[in-house]
């Protein structure tokens, strides 16, 4: 049985909370916030009685195996890096960190710990992308040299702690593009990235005056609250000779929203958002083939059940977990590098 405490209380913490809930490894012993009303809410309504509005206090507790960082993200690496210090496996929502230098301090911790640390790269658990990866692994694509990934809102910017540079970090970059750039560089086998060439751009703001269209908003929304970028992209290029292209945003004046991700190797391609498949060549014939699966698109709900589980299964086992610190590592590097090329206007070797 695994002891677990949720640090965090914001909308990311139910997909934490609920799988917890229903894996029957687990006890879910201790909740953590610092909105003392939401606090209360969640603990009567999970029957969790260990209420913590201070995480130092919560990992006091000696009773907890293990910690869901859901928190804003300029506290993830302060944070996992004392949990990680009193013994505590560590489960950290994407990023990992706000800067190289905090995600290094992190892998050190988690290396002088022996714990298990997962970064929250929920993609990677999806249906789909385990799918696709088997079919990678057993080299049905050949050598994969190009991907592109796009996650385009034309009005989409949640405002509150996503849109103040310094909780976030960044606005869509650090917030979409990490997913992107992550799913891309995990299935293209994480190649070494060498060299980035990125843009962002502020130039629509919150748009808070566009009526007549909904969006998410964060729980302390605050229009007047921006300084982060609307849009960025970058072309990322790996030791291996591969590149990755990638776009985000929160806001554009695009006709509507996007989200694709696709590939392209030597044998074949495939696209795994906006729904899988797969383009093969068979007898001198280009074939797109359709897996048959019950979701074909990323299911959000299934992905963090199947992340909690993982999670779960490599603290109680030992097992290495497909989404380590040095992953996260390495994310935070491309990630740091695109903000220095716009910074700079030149291209960031790394």
């Amino acid at each position: 049985m695994l002891n677990v405490g949720v640090i965090g209380g914001g909308s990311i913490s139910e997909f934490h909370i609920k799988p917890y809930v229903a894996n029957g490894e687990v006890e879910l012993i201790a909740l953590c916030d610092s909105n003392e009303q939401r606090l209360a809410e969640a603990g009567k309504r999970y029957g969790v009685t260990n209420l913590y509005s201070n995480y130092a206090e919560l990992l006091k507790n000696g009773d907890i195996d293990a910690v869901s960082i859901c928190t804003w993200n300029n506290t993830h690496a302060e944070i996992a890096i004392a949990a990680l210090e009193v013994g505590k496996h560590v489960l950290v929502e994407k990023p990992l960190s706000m800067t190289v230098e905090q995600a290094l301090a992190v892998e050190a911790a988690v290396e002088k710990s022996g714990k298990i640390l997962q970064v929250g790269f929920v993609r990677r658990h999806g249906n789909n992308t385990k799918l696709l990866k088997q079919f990678i692994d057993q080299d049905e694509f050949g050598e994969i040299y190009y991907a592109k990934a796009s996650c385009l809102r034309r009005l989409g910017n949640p405002g509150g702690w996503f849109s103040d540079q310094a909780k976030s970090g960044g606005g869509p970059l650090i917030d979409l593009g990490v997913h992107m750039v992550d799913i891309c560089w995990y299935l293209m086998g994480k190649p070494r990235p060498v060299s980035v060439s990125g843009n962002t751009y502020s130039k629509l703001g919150n748009r808070s005056h566009i009526e007549n269209l909904s969006f998410y908003k964060a729980a302390d929304y605050n229009p007047t609250v921006n300084d982060v970028e609307d849009l960025a992209n970058a072309l990322i290029r790996f030791d291996n000779g591969a590149s990755l292209y990638v776009d985000v945003s929160f806001t554009l004046h695009a006709k509507k929203d996007e989200l694709y991700v696709k590939f392209f190797g030597e044998k074949g391609g495939a696209e795994i958002e906006p729904k899988l498949a797969i383009v093969t060549e068979k007898n001198n014939t280009i074939l797109n083939s359709t897996p048959q699966i019950d979701n074909l698109s990323f299911d959000f709900v299934g992905a963090f059940e199947n992340e909690i589980n993982h999670f779960v299964d490599c603290c109680l086992t030992g097992k290495e977990t497909i989404a380590p610190v040095e992953d996260g590592v390495q994310v935070m590097k491309m990630l740091n590098a695109v903000y220095e090329s716009a910074k700079t206007g030149k291209e960031v070797y790394l």
